[in-house]
């Protein structure tokens, strides 16, 4: 029998700076910076989840060795990442991002009546606030 898993821990995004990623990610998004290693990564709480932002040269060359041997990982070109939010929240997010001069790519709703609106991070990421009932989840 396969063993369960219950939630996302972490997830990472790659990213050219990692001073705008905290301007974004900390200074506009909110979330609190848990680590920072310079001219490597910061790392972001978001409730019960980790937001990791990396250089992607940098977190491909480590060699897996030493105190803390993670594995090389890295991504080219934009990723993804979706932050939970309820529908009344979402118009304080519009209006919030765009006082904050980024851009709404998108705002729409789903075929079963979740909303989503999408920017992207200073690195190019395609940063999405969605209702949890998008993929049905309870709020």
């Amino acid at each position: 029998m396969r063993p369960t898993l219950d939630r996302v821990l972490e997830t990472a995004v790659y990213v050219d700076d990692l001073d705008t990623a905290e301007a974004f990610y900390a200074g506009v998004l909110g979330l609190e910076v848990v680590l920072k290693t310079p001219g490597q990564h910061v790392f972001f709480r978001c409730g019960g989840t980790i937001v990791l932002t990396f250089l992607p040269g940098v977190t491909r060359a480590q060699a897996g060795k030493g105190p803390l041997p993670v594995p090389p990982h890295g991504a080219e070109g934009a990723g993804h990442i979706c932050f939970a939010a309820q529908g009344p929240a979402l118009d304080h997010w519009v209006s919030h991002l765009r006082a904050a001069g980024v851009a709404i790519e998108a705002d729409f709703h789903w075929p079963n009546g979740a909303r989503s609106i999408y920017v992207r991070d200073p690195a190019g990421n395609s940063v999405e606030f969605a209702e949890p009932k998008l993929w049905e989840i309870p709020a």
